[in-house]
């Protein structure tokens, strides 16, 4: 236990202090919420690897979440929770388990709209990383 709370702590410091590339730092500004967010992010790595998606995160404590390309494109579905934390003014992390069983874990770091996160269900474990923007 001590040591996956050592990686959460390391994860989290990592996403949180990493530089703004100029292309974002504007965009720079506190969030109270991600209540009535949309939120697109893409990862590198694991199963959906290359496939955007956007995540809805709504005020009644649902999350609606929506394949946009790929090879899902057009898969979408309403979770009956999520939970987001504010970890300080430009990090949040986000998580929710699927109706399938699938859960995930994602840090987001609006500092460089980098994501950082864990994928699974009960036989996979993956961790994943890549980049998100906010829609709206």
């Amino acid at each position: 236990m001590i040591a996956r709370t050592w990686l959460v702590a390391t994860l989290m410091a990592g996403v949180a202090f990493a530089q703004a590339p100029a292309a974002h730092v504007q965009e720079r500004q506190e969030m109270t919420s991600l209540s009535g967010k949309t939120i697109r992010w893409m990862f590198v790595d694991g199963p959906t690897a290359g496939i955007t998606f956007e995540h809805t995160l709504n005020a009644d404590g649902s999350i609606v979440w929506r394949a946009v390309d790929g090879a899902y494109k057009g898969a979408s579905g309403r979770e009956k929770l999520y939970g987001a934390v504010r970890i300080n003014d430009q990090t949040w992390a986000v998580s929710y388990l699927a109706a399938s069983g699938h859960t995930l874990t994602v840090v987001l770091n609006f500092a460089n709209h980098q994501a950082t996160g864990f994928g699974s269900n009960d036989k996979t474990w993956h961790q994943l990383s890549g980049t998100f923007d906010v829609v709206n």
